[in-house]
């Protein structure tokens, strides 16, 4: 794989909660070499509040984060997508579309902070884990050396990310710190 930027989509059902944390967190830990876009097969159509209050909370940006559908990158002429995540397991067993650009592709599940109930401070703490979880794998995702592995030592060390359940806990939201 060359120099240039690697195109990451998260997918998700409603792309308002997980898959959103996780394009704004590879954002930023991606420092210029990935570029991180999110999508849902059945968009909400907004972003749950409590994912937009921990990524502010975070000093990550919110701006143009929205809630839109994955047949925005399976278009003809869209830019080839390098990897392709699924971050909840309904989206992981729908049929996706066919990206541009063969991308490599993984489950990364995460339980859906948007479902949790009880009162304010337990829903938070559910949006929280979501974000430690989804952090911790990105950190690890971003620290493999994408440009020396071959495609599947490359494959495999996805799907162990994927399946990793002995993540460490972030103690502080600020991204620039180590995990």
């Amino acid at each position: 794989m060359s120099d240039r930027i690697f195109n990451v989509l998260f997918l998700c059902t409603g792309n308002s909660a997980r898959s959103i944390l996780a394009e704004a967190i590879l954002n930023s830990l991606g420092r210029g070499r990935f570029h991180a876009f999110s999508a849902g097969s059945h968009p909400k159509g907004y972003i749950e509040p409590m994912a937009l209050d921990l990524l502010r909370k975070a000093k990550l940006p919110t701006q143009n984060a929205r809630s839109k559908s994955w047949e925005e990158f399976a278009r003809p002429g869209v830019e080839p997508l390098d990897f392709v995540f699924t971050v909840c397991d309904k989206a992981a067993e729908e049929v996706c579309p066919v990206w541009p650009g063969q991308p490599m592709s993984a489950h990364w599940g995460i339980p859906d902070p948007a479902a949790a109930t009880g009162n304010e401070a337990e829903r938070a703490v559910a949006f929280a884990d979501a974000f430690r979880m989804l952090y911790n794998r990105i950190g690890i995702f971003v620290s493999l050396p994408i440009r020396s592995l071959d495609r599947i030592s490359l494959q495999h060390r996805l799907d162990d990310i994927g399946r990793s359940t002995a993540l460490s806990r972030v103690e502080s939201l600020d991204p620039h710190e180590k995990v």
